[in-house]
């Protein structure tokens, strides 16, 4: 069981760290070829941010619920 809950933090840190690598800072996926009005997260920008934080909250769970069950 211990080794399971290890498997899944690393798969889903792994995953966030992918994601957050993705978005490159300050410029979204739209500003990188060229735009330079203002510029709000639609499609795919969207779904990675959204994503990025239920990944994140995702492992903290993980991490807390492997910490009392595992203890």
């Amino acid at each position: 069981m211990k080794m399971a809950m290890e498997i899944i933090q690393i798969l889903i840190g792994v995953a966030v760290s992918a994601l957050i690598l993705l978005q490159a800072k300050g410029t979204g996926l739209g500003r990188a070829f060229g735009s330079t009005a203002y510029h709000s997260r639609r499609g795919l920008e969207t779904l990675m941010f959204k994503s990025t934080i239920a990944l994140a909250v995702t492992f903290v769970i993980v991490s807390i619920v492997g910490q009392l069950v595992l203890k």
